[in-house]
């Protein structure tokens, strides 16, 4: 890897062909071994470069460099480290003129307004984490002892082994990383096998922002190694932390390993998100907010709409602007249709699984309204909008997270049942309500079980200021964002001052 610049004006060119390397203690280094995997084109199933396969060798030099620079890091001004990421916020958004548009179109098949979103809402991310340094703090308790002062600090806890996806690369990369960084903690970061260059670029950034070396460990590693690697780091004693968002099949895993050693994690594991459209509701906005939250990104959001549960009072209405709207959805190949609202899924393996869900739906009952059970382009990646109806809770479409572009409609005679419908599920991440009584729709929401619900909005919505999670079962537990992340990556000290001379009854 060439070595790095720094400032807004110039960065490292990070060409897509060019090896990948692992970044560890300031440095660009080969793997242990010397092992490798490759990168491909998830559209055209043609490979992109070869990667640095990181080994449990690399892992131990990684915890070891953030442990080593976790003292002075922590120990940094406050002033010093929100100006570290204010530059990298910076940076990040010039990438946007730059290698960033490529990247993200090579690595996930991202569309134009994917990688805006990507890209400028990272530069926000980072923006906002900067200034949340001055709102780390303590308190004074009173004692009832007397002579005594009671102080309650609030301390980084070390360094943080941080796991983030492919399906918004640039952002997740930064939300996993960005709390933890400006509460004085270092981190290791394992990205994703499918888009390491796209999760680079975040660390670019900071590193061409000053970032001292060994504060942001970069390690990308192949299939086969993760699970052997990924539970070393969880069990690191040096390790004190976890953060993780993907799939709750490896968030219950990550769970279970970090269980064993009583290691605090933040794991958000997916959803199943519902959307309640009363019967009051204003069908051409929870038309338009349905197609958003169920399409964007081909429906590879954590915040997805996949469950779609109407009144059936307007059921017929809802359903026939539903379907003339996604008709009108532009879908295809980003690389040759510049102009598509959704591309290819990120591999032709979750384009065969998410077929597979549409048949299971027909043969349980389900009746598909739009869609052609099929996967075309040129690595077979792209699936069309598809709509059903019938929808029932005891079919699988209703309750597993299908990360495509699916979209489930079910009816309900009362609020109660539509709630009833909504809390039907093991996954609690977020929902929406529709309905003209703002009053209504907010007794309706307090009701269902989500980390956040909102009202006349998508459910693919939120801000670098608010606590992000879920409220347990399959979505994961812990929050990330805004205070809510400072609690998560910090711990409370008790400090207590005595007066001296104090007599004891001993």
């Amino acid at each position: 890897m060439p070595s790095a610049t720094n400032g807004v004006n110039g960065h490292t060119e990070l060409r897509i062909q060019d090896e990948m390397q692992l970044y560890i203690d300031g440095k660009h280094r080969a793997a242990s071994g010397g092992h490798k995997f490759s990168v491909n084109n998830p559209m055209l199933g043609e490979k992109l470069y070869d990667c640095s396969a990181a080994q449990v060798e690399d892992y131990e030099s990684a915890i070891a460099s953030a442990h080593g620079a976790f003292k002075k890091w922590s120990q940094t001004s406050p002033s010093s480290r929100r100006l570290t990421m204010l530059k990298a916020a910076d940076i990040i958004e010039s990438y946007m003129d730059k290698d960033g548009p490529e990247t993200l179109s090579s690595e996930v098949s991202a569309t134009k307004s994917w990688i805006r979103v990507n890209l400028m809402a990272t530069a926000g991310i980072l923006r906002e984490t900067a200034g949340l340094v001055t709102h780390i703090k303590g308190e004074i308790v009173p004692a009832d002892r007397p002579g005594t002062t009671i102080l309650v600090a609030r301390e980084p806890v070390g360094v943080v082994f941080a796991i983030s996806p492919w399906n918004a690369p640039v952002n997740l990369t930064a939300r996993a990383i960005a709390c933890p960084l400006i509460c004085g903690n270092t981190v290791v970061l394992k990205p994703s096998e499918f888009s390491p260059k796209s999760q680079y670029l975040v660390v670019r950034a900071f590193m061409e922002a000053g970032l001292p070396a060994g504060c942001l460990n970069f390690l990308p590693t192949a299939a086969q190694d993760a699970a052997a690697v990924t539970e070393y780091a969880v069990k690191h004693q040096k390790v004190l932390r976890v953060n993780f968002t993907g799939s709750d099949r490896v968030g219950k895993v990550i769970a279970g390993w970090a269980a064993t050693c009583m290691k605090q994690c933040v794991l958000e594991c997916g959803g199943k998100a519902p959307v309640l459209v009363l019967d009051d509701a204003d069908v051409d906005d929870a038309v338009e907010s349905v197609v958003f939250g169920a399409l964007s990104n081909s429906g590879q959001i954590c915040m997805s709409t996949e469950r779609v549960i109407v009144h059936d009072s307007i059921a017929e209405t809802f359903q026939a602007k539903l379907l003339e709207r996604v008709k009108k959805v532009k879908y295809g190949n980003h690389l040759e249709q510049s102009d598509v609202s959704m591309s290819g899924l990120y591999t032709c393996q979750s384009a065969e699984r998410v077929l597979g869900m549409i048949n299971r739906a027909v043969e349980e009952g389900a009746r598909l309204i739009l869609g052609d059970s099929k996967a075309t382009g040129p690595n077979k990646t792209i699936v069309a909008p598809h709509v059903f109806t019938n929808v029932t809770p005891n079919m699988n479409i209703f309750q597993q997270e299908s990360f495509g572009p699916l979209i489930c409609l079910s009816t309900a005679s009362s609020d109660e049942e539509a709630v009833e419908f909504a809390n039907n599920s093991e996954f609690s991440l977020c929902a929406s309500v529709f309905s003209r009584d703002v009053l209504r729709a907010m007794e309706v929401a307090k009701r269902v079980r989500a980390g956040s619900c909102h009202v006349n909005g998508p459910t693919v919505y939120i801000e670098a200021t608010l606590p992000n999670g879920g409220t347990g079962g399959a979505s994961g537990y812990g929050r990330f964002g805004g205070i809510a992340g400072v609690e998560e990556f910090t711990e409370r000290k008790i400090i207590s001052l005595v007066k001296p001379g104090m007599k004891y009854a001993f």
